[in-house]
């Protein structure tokens, strides 16, 4: 009476103590024997052991033994508190006895194990999750069984399962092993997500579950596509039934609840059975045989009509005559599908192994009110290897259930016949050689192409930038590329406006043209030409010029100081990229002139002496010495006018016809000139 969740199976299984994982009932005793084929070993693992050593295992522990019956042997005795057996217990022989001992105690979980063949070397146990593994994919082996009320799955395929539901429990929900036999799987983790989804398949519920950090799916063979029911692959003409329900409602409008309504998700009502027992069934024709390794099915979907199905079995056939009815492997009995527990809710079954065949029968044998449900079928084609697929035709009906001789031989001959469909070059890979070559000869032109067509490109574009180059450096005087830039820029300040053959034309500023302005609009005018006479000058014209001066030389010419007029002169043919500086030495404005009074005594009292620095009143400014004097010119109309000294942009006391500029000062005079 200490035996608690037990499924011993041909190669694997699970067993707990009583009540796990709440405290076994004192004085109990529980013993399993294991036996799998001859030749194989068993190895147990243990996923949680917790039992009382408080009179050292005395009367309380669990005890292995080889073999079964009074020949057994021991192997070892166990009992402590959370014990820790990360190994495995193996025997020496195909059988192993298990005991378990609860004695006197007030504490203490028991133990659930998992038992395997020794060949299963990455076996764990029903409680393992996924957050106890670090690998991003790993191989495990599920013991039989681990379908266990006391463990949680959360989640569905193909959205994945959270982190902390059971590895093995969440396969069997899943479809990828079997809770008879156990299995191997292929576990991948990935990101978790906000939210899983709950379902029924399998006989197991996975409950819906909130955020996790990581969640797990499974690796499959891919063959769960839908075979056509909800599509309508499958015409109407190949889905049968036993019975059609028929009836009339208020309105005396007939209803027929035919077998074609029997597809799942499609609007409306259901198909049912007219007759209401165990002897009824919907068949469905796939047209040829295929590989089937689920269904779906829901109850009416109509919440006036509150029926569906909870049980069934699963019959097929190759020719609809004779009938296999689908059980699990090593099992001597029917397996028995948990359907429907509402009628609206899709619950998924697998078929471990799938089923291959062209008919298939749904067999209800439980129910909710009336027969009534929908359903969508799960797989793929059938193949064997990579060779191709032969389809029998259904041999005639009025026959006997076996094939016939001459249907055999007919099939035989096929075979022998199409012996080109079977050459070596064609069945160990998926396309024939001449579309190889083509994919080979892809291969290599691809970058071929690529890198010719880049070099073209990369040829125009180079060609493109020497030409604007060339462009660039065609200059008058043939400078380097890095001296070309600013040199024309700078040598345009030191010519005038308009010079043929390097010589000056001056230019007239008159009183008419000034006359006609307003008063705020002279300075503007005659300061738009002052920068070709401010520039700095550049080296070889230096010597020629002994003082700079900001104003406009003389319009005309005259040979009391024509070989000094620095603006008449030649330019010599010397250039620099950047204009120099002017030297410290040098003023960098008008000199300032200066009347010696007292040796001109034949001047004019009343015509007042001109500066370009203003003086006090009235007064002449004082004398700075006899080394500077006025250098003056009178025009032949009007003696009396000071035409030399008035600075450029200021008119003088004496201006009335025409405005001229100050000749540049401190310059050595010709014979010619007059000192006065």
């Amino acid at each position: 009476d200490g035996c608690g969740h037990t499924v011993l199976g041909p190669e694997s299984g699970t067993l707990a103590s009583i009540n796990y994982p709440q405290t076994s009932p004192n004085s109990t005793v529980c013993e399993w024997e294991i036996r799998v084929k001859p030749g194989q070993r068993v190895q147990l693992k243990f996923g949680d052991f917790d039992i009382d050593d408080s009179d050292s295992c005395h009367s309380s522990y669990l005890r292995v033994h080889n073999g079964i019956g009074p020949t057994r042997t021991e192997i070892g005795k166990y009992c402590g508190f959370d014990l820790q057996m990360d190994g495995l217990i193996t025997s020496k022989s195909n059988e192993v006895t298990v005991q378990f001992m609860s004695g006197t105690h007030t504490s203490g979980r028991g133990f659930l194990a998992a038992y395997s063949t020794t060949d299963k070397s990455d076996l764990i146990t029903c409680l393992d999750n996924a957050s106890h593994f670090s690998e991003p994919e790993f191989n495990k082996y599920c013991p039989a069984g681990c379908v266990i009320p006391f463990a949680d799955i959360s989640g569905t395929i193909p959205h994945g399962y959270r982190d902390s539901s059971s590895l093995c429990m969440a396969g069997v929900h899943a479809g990828v092993v079997s809770n008879t036999l156990g299995g191997q799987i292929n576990v991948v983790i990935s990101k978790g997500i906000p939210y899983y989804e709950g379902s029924l398949a399998n006989n197991v519920t996975s409950k819906v579950g909130p955020l996790s950090t990581s969640l797990f799916t499974f690796k499959t063979s891919g063959c769960y596509g839908t075979l056509g029911m909800e599509s309508g692959v499958i015409p109407d003409s190949q889905i049968t039934a036993s019975s059609v329900l028929e009836w009339s409602d208020q309105t005396g409008q007939v209803n027929i609840w035919k077998p074609e309504n029997s597809r799942l998700k499609r609007v409306g009502p259901p198909w049912a059975a007219f007759i209401t027992d165990e002897h009824q069934w919907l068949q469905i024709d796939l047209n040829k045989e295929k590989r089937i390794t689920g269904i779906i099915t829901t109850g009416s979907t109509l919440a006036e009509y509150y029926y569906y199905v909870s049980a069934y079995r699963i019959l097929y056939s190759d020719d609809a005559q004779k009938w296999t009815v689908y059980r699990e492997p090593g099992m001597d009995r029917d397996k028995i599908f948990q359907g429907n527990t509402e009628l609206y809710q899709e619950v998924r079954n697998n078929f471990i192994p799938p089923i291959t065949a062209r008919f298939f029968r749904i067999n209800p044998l439980k129910w909710h009110q009336k027969i009534a449900l929908k359903v969508e079928l799960l797989g793929c084609q059938f193949s064997i290897g990579r060779a191709p697929k032969i389809t029998m035709p259904p041999p005639p009906q009025n026959k006997n259930d076996d094939l016939s001789d001459d249907f055999i031989h007919s099939v035989k001959t096929s075979l022998q016949t199409d012996k080109t469909t079977f050459t070596p070059e064609i069945k160990n890979t998926t396309v024939t050689p001449s579309v190889t070559k083509d994919v080979a000869l892809a291969a290599v032109l691809v970058p071929v192409l690529v890198m010719v067509f880049t070099t073209l490109i990369l040829i125009l574009v180079c060609a493109w930038h020497w030409r604007n180059r060339k462009k660039k450096t065609e200059g008058t005087y043939d400078l380097p590329y890095w001296d070309r830039a600013g040199w024309w820029k700078g040598m345009k300040q030191f010519f005038p406006t308009k010079s043929a053959e390097h010589e000056e034309t001056p230019v007239r500023y008159s009183s008419s043209e000034i006359s006609h302005l307003r008063p705020r609009e002279v300075p503007t005018m005659l300061q738009t030409e002052s920068a070709e006479y401010a520039q700095p000058l550049v080296g070889g014209i230096v010597g020629t010029l002994h003082q700079r001066s900001t104003f406009k030389p003389e319009e005309g010419k005259e040979a009391s100081y024509a070989d000094l007029d620095p603006y008449n002169s030649p330019i010599q043919e010397v250039y620099h990229a950047y204009a120099e500086p002017l030297p410290i030495t040098g003023p960098e404005y008008a000199t300032p002139i200066i009347m010696d009074m007292s040796s001109h005594p034949s001047t004019p009292l009343g015509v007042p002496s001109i500066s370009t620095f203003k003086a006090a009143g009235n007064q002449a400014p004082p004398l700075v010495g006899t080394y500077n004097k006025l250098l003056s010119r009178t025009d032949s109309t009007s003696s009396a006018q000071a035409l030399y000294d008035t600075p450029k942009g200021q008119p003088g006391p004496g201006i009335t016809h025409e405005l001229v500029y100050q000749v540049p000062q401190s310059v050595a005079h010709s014979s010619g000139s007059k000192d006065e």
